[in-house]
């Protein structure tokens, strides 16, 4: 089952703020991302264009993206010793819900056939999460509300 998780909260589907990060967190940093959680008000996206990173993974870009990179922007800025993805992308992160990893079976055309029952989808962003990913384990390891 790999990165599936019976965490019920677990965000399987989701749209990274800021990762990697600190696995085990002080008191006044988990203080910090619930000020600037509650200080952000849910965020409404449109998922619908698919695309694919030149590495291969295949995304849903989400529409508009601005409030998502002014997240991101924001913890980058209050936790600068964890760039996002480990600063492999530099300043150039593009929101994204990853869905699939190109190879000789899988492309945007099979993909996109996969997602017809499911695309487009309008949503409401409400929540960060600072998730556990590991094989078999994966699990949520706090949560806060956008909005407080």
């Amino acid at each position: 089952m790999g990165f599936v998780s019976t965490d019920p909260r677990f965000g399987h589907a989701h749209i990274t703020a800021l990762g990697p990060f600190d696995p085990a967190p002080s008191t006044a940093v988990l203080a910090s991302i619930a000020a600037l959680a509650a200080g952000t008000t849910p965020i409404r996206v449109r998922l619908e264009r698919l695309a694919q990173f030149p590495h291969g993974i295949i995304h849903l870009v989400p529409d508009p993206a601005d409030r998502l990179r002014d997240l991101t922007a924001r913890l980058v800025a209050a936790f600068p010793d964890w760039p996002p993805y480990g600063g492999e992308f530099g300043d150039d992160v593009q929101p994204h819900l990853t869905v699939d990893a190109a190879s000789d079976e899988v492309d945007l055309a099979s993909t996109a056939a996969l997602l017809t029952d499911v695309v487009p989808a309008d949503c409401v962003l409400d929540r960060l999460q600072l998730a556990w990913w590991e094989t078999d384990h994966c699990r949520v390891l706090h949560e806060w509300r956008l909005g407080g």
